[in-house]
C-alpha cells in the first residue's frame, strides 16, 4: 500500500458524515507534489457539484458531460489531460490550470464522485503510478458513499 494510501485509509472514519472525511481526504491529496487544486465533486441526477475542496474558488455545478469531470463522470472512466488549452470541453475555472487528472468514484457500479487534480504544470499527470494510486483511492473512498 502507498504511503498517500495508508495515510487516508488511517483518517477515514465511517462513523463520521461523508463531508467529514471528504473534507480530511482532500487535505491529504493536496499534498501530492506540484498539485493547485485537488477535489470533488458530488454526482447528484444529471449534475455534479462542489465537495470539499483544497485551493482556489472551484466550480459550483457542473452538467454530466459537460468539462473534463463531466465526461469522466458520464463515462465512467479516468480521464487524464496534459493541456488543458487544447481540450474543446474545458470548463476553465482557473487560468493557471494547465493539466487535469478527474477519476471517477463508483458505488455499486454507479458513479457516485469524482477525485479532480488540476495542476500548473503541462502534463502533470502523465505519470501512470500517479494515476493508479488515486483510482485505488477511489475504491477505498467508495465505501463511505
Amino acid at each position: 500500500m502507498s504511503v498517500l494510501k495508508e495515510q487516508i485509509v488511517s483518517i477515514i472514519d465511517k462513523e463520521l458524515p461523508l463531508i467529514t472525511n471528504l473534507s480530511n481526504v482532500s487535505a491529504v491529496l493536496k499534498e501530492v507534489e506540484d498539485v493547485s487544486w485537488v477535489g470533488f465533486y458530488i454526482v447528484e441526477k444529471d449534475y455534479l457539484y462542489l465537495g470539499p475542496f483544497q485551493g482556489h474558488v472551484a466550480c459550483t455545478k457542473i452538467k454530466m458531460g459537460k468539462g473534463v469531470c463531466g465526461e469522466a463522470a458520464s463515462k465512467g472512466k479516468t480521464i487524464v489531460i496534459d493541456d488543458v488549452s487544447k481540450i474543446t470541453n474545458y470548463i476553465a475555472c482557473s487560468s493557471s490550470t494547465k493539466s487535469e487528472l478527474v477519476v471517477p468514484i463508483k458505488k455499486d457500479d454507479q458513479i457516485v464522485a469524482v477525485i479532480d487534480y488540476d495542476s500548473d504544470t503541462i502534463s502533470r499527470f502523465n505519470d501512470s503510478s500517479l494515476v493508479r494510486e488515486i483510482e485505488n483511492i477511489s475504491k477505498v473512498l467508495s465505501e463511505l458513499f
